[in-house]
């Protein structure tokens, strides 16, 4: 049995189409016009809707129309009652968010007909919704896991470290992560999968709980890091996925910072009033066997700021012609000292979702 609204303002066809869908076993309710209908729809929430499309007040059109943009009946099936058969009245029906047609006057057993097959369709419209928000939910909760994962803000009396990140989708490809390596040397690294979604975020989280758990021996080596992240997650045994990464070893006795880039963004010093780019390049992690990669080494000022980032925080595209704000603008932003939180305010975005996974590490070493 399902719930059937009828909505015409002829009590006679009222009356016939109630009775004929309940001697198919439906449970009916009926409405004298379109503004009683839309009420009725709202509370009731039938599975399939049987509408005059010309009657006072609301029409059928404006009566479908506002099923189609409330959520709770976005999955109700529409049939427009009428006596147009022309293809101009289709399309507009159609248009408007009516499913079917109904032309009067009706036959008996091609409404039970068109019932059943719309009801079918309901149906699985419904399932299929189902399932969205099922995955939804999935998606949302590995989301938080993956949030729940990256390192808390750190502030100490010699070094501070802030990051923001923002995945594009539900799960993103980008990462970071610091600690402590002993009582004298920090680690701290950002990668950036290719790609986005579930792919991207299983590796990234994969290379962060490597890295974290401490089977790499050379952790203090940057270099040596890459090379052996690249042999282990080659990109033809990752479904082709490869990624960027920025790694860097600070040493709080020597104030000296080691790093070494697979390809990724160059990152920004800020010391002494100046802002600096840092040399670094190399190939992605997993493109090719056997690279090799090259290690900088800096002695830090007091008072030195790091900016690590993905290029999500820079290649944003701009209306009205999409060129990008480009790394120049991000690059001006830093130097205003900001903490990442509050530069996220200030860095353009379009639409409601970011077009890349953002990550931006800010570390100060005092």
């Amino acid at each position: 049995m399902a719930k059937v609204l009828v909505i015409d303002d002829d009590p006679t066809m009222r009356l016939v189409l109630q009775r004929n869908l309940k001697q198919q076993g439906h449970e009916v309710v009926v409405a004298a016009d379109g503004l009683q209908g839309w009420e009725l729809a709202q509370t009731w929430q039938p599975a399939l809707v049987i509408c005059d499309w010309m009657m006072p007040g609301l029409s059928g059109i404006e009566v479908c129309q506002r099923l189609r943009q409330t959520p709770a009946l976005a999955t109700t099936f529409f049939i427009l009652l009428t006596s147009r058969d022309q293809v101009a009245d289709r399309v507009q029906g159609l248009d408007s968010g009516a499913d079917d047609f109904l032309v009067k006057p009706i036959d008996a057993s091609e409404l039970q007909a068109r019932v059943r097959a719309g009801l079918r369709l309901q149906q699985l419209n419904q399932d299929l919704q189902s399932q969205k928000k099922r995955l939804e939910d999935e998606l949302a909760e590995a989301a938080a896991y993956v949030q729940s994962l990256l390192p808390a803000p750190r502030q100490a009396e010699d070094l501070s470290a802030e990051w923001v990140y923002l995945p594009s989708t539900e799960l993103g490809g980008d990462c970071l992560d610091y600690f402590d390596l002993d009582e004298r040397r920090l680690v701290f690294y950002v990668l950036d999968v290719a790609g986005h979604g579930v792919g991207a975020a299983l590796l990234s989280v994969s290379v962060l709980n490597l890295l974290r758990s401490g089977s790499i021996e050379e952790l203090d080596q940057p270099a040596a890091v890459l090379s052996r992240l690249n042999r282990l997650f080659p990109m033809e045994q990752h479904k082709d996925k490869y990624f960027t990464a920025w790694y860097g070893v600070y040493d709080r006795q020597t104030r000296q910072l080691t790093y070494a880039s697979a390809g990724h963004p160059a990152a920004v010093l800020w010391q002494g009033g100046q802002v600096e780019t840092l040399a670094g390049q190399g190939l992605p992690v997993g493109m090719f066997p056997e690279v090799t990669y090259q290690e900088y080494r800096r002695v830090l000022a007091p008072d030195t700021r790091l900016y690590v980032f993905s290029d999500g925080a820079y290649e944003i595209p701009l209306p009205p012609a999409g060129q990008l704000w480009g790394r120049e603008g991000l690059v001006q932003l830093l130097a205003t000292g900001d903490s990442p939180m509050t530069l996220l305010t200030h860095i353009p975005r379009m639409g409601e979702h970011w077009p890349d996974d953002l990550c931006l590490l800010r570390l100060c070493f005092r």
